[in-house]
């Protein structure tokens, strides 16, 4: 599925336009930087309360297609300017984490 498909499906907000016709093959839920910095899997939606310039960084770095800020978690303006300068996708929902997984995992 596309980030733009599951954008739509999902009903979720963008707060950053990155590749939006970027596969998302997964998704991984984590809070913990460094963790999710060697587990994420290539090409999944990244879900988190994370939304500060590290998580830019980490999002990068793991090659994930897209943030998606749960719970309605707020995004850094310095973090927003960092994702668009590196074309990150970061996405926002009300739902928690295990609520958007479970939707996301029967979509994929």
């Amino acid at each position: 599925m596309k980030t733009n498909e599951l954008i739509e499906k999902l009903n979720l907000e963008v707060l950053v336009e990155g590749e939006l016709d970027r596969e998302v093959t997964s998704c991984y839920i984590g809070d913990l930087l460094s963790w999710v910095m060697g587990r994420a899997p290539e090409d999944s939606a990244w879900l988190t309360v994370m939304g500060n310039i590290n998580s830019i960084a980490v999002a990068t770095l793991a090659d994930v297609s897209c943030i998606v800020l749960v719970e309605n978690a707020a995004l850094d303006e310095e973090a927003r300017k960092k994702a668009e300068m590196h074309d990150v996708t970061i996405l926002r929902t009300e739902e928690n984490s295990y609520n958007l997984a479970v939707k996301l995992s029967a979509l994929i």
